[in-house]
């Protein structure tokens, strides 16, 4: 086995890690789409007319392709991996299905790792945050450093730990997108958008996020019903500037979920909080929605 580097998918990610790592010597690629082999060509990577071409003899492979392909990728290339090549998943995609993805690996000669990339490839480039876990993490740590990246990160020896630290950590940052748009459409339907802004600036607190997770959670049990009622208003207040309220009106599902479990926040601290709000939702089927 060489030390080449094969990309199977040469999207925006691939490209940009070709490109930023300087992977000309020893990079090669295979993509579905035939335009990708003009931007392979223009950055110095061999453009291979299959999968298998590009996997010959690499000793680390990069899965950077669409989120539905990622499962059947990793079961056709499983076969065709060499002995002891690093399989790293860099797709976004639930943990689950990644551990389906080290399953399929684990059956041919390669090694499977669980790859988190934790920012936009761009503008960050070489230096994006990688969070990496799987029983070879710590190889793929020095094989992706070799290449090029700067911020790499062994997150466990588990396959789905470093994909469960993005999409959880993405429900919040994704979530907090959607709601400034859901936010920042009704200021301006409403002509107050400079008062909501700077209201919020005012409010706002440099607490950890710990600190926050923890105050955040005690305000929803113990006022979730009232708060409930509140977005329910808001709610109401969207459709009637003509904008849906998806993000406000499930906040109000939430916040009468958590309310109404009558639970009195525990004084041990924000873990058994969460744990006794989790063990009543679950004994309420409000975590599943059953309720």
């Amino acid at each position: 086995m060489d030390r080449s580097i094969a990309l199977i998918g040469f999207g925006e990610a691939g490209s940009t890690f070709a490109g930023a790592g300087d992977w000309s010597a020893q990079g090669r690629a295979f993509d579905i789409l035939p335009a990708r082999r003009e931007v392979m060509a223009e950055l110095g990577i061999t453009a291979c007319d299959s999968a298998a071409e590009a996997l010959a003899g690499a000793s680390l492979v990069l899965s950077l392709v669409t989120a539905d392909a990622a499962p059947r990728v990793a079961e056709e290339v499983a076969p065709l991996l060499g002995e002891g090549a690093l399989f790293c998943d860099m797709n976004s995609v639930a943990p689950g299905t990644k551990r389906a993805a080290a399953k399929a690996i684990a059956a041919g000669k390669g090694r499977y790792v669980d790859v988190a990339v934790l920012a936009p490839v761009n503008p960050a480039r070489m230096k994006v945050p990688l969070l990496v876990s799987g029983p070879d993490a710590a190889a793929a740590e020095s094989a992706l450093t070799a290449v090029g990246f700067t911020h790499v990160r062994v997150v466990g020896a588990d396959v789905g730990r470093a994909s469960a630290i993005k999409l959880v950590r993405s429900v919040m940052v994704k979530g907090l997108e959607a709601l400034t748009a859901e936010m920042m459409m009704a200021a301006h339907a409403e002509g107050v958008a400079g008062e909501v802004l700077a209201s919020l600036d005012a409010s706002e607190k440099a607490i950890s996020w710990a600190q926050r997770a923890d105050y955040n959670l005690d305000r929803m049990l113990v006022h979730g019903r009232r708060r409930a009622a509140e977005m329910d208003e808001a709610a109401q207040m969207l459709r009637s500037l003509g904008i849906a309220p998806r993000m406000t009106e499930n906040t109000a599902v939430w916040q009468q979920a958590l309310g109404t479990l009558g639970i009195a926040p525990p004084p041990e601290g924000f873990e058994a909080k969460l744990a006794a709000a989790i063990k009543a939702g679950v004994a309420a089927g409000v975590l599943k929605g059953e309720n």
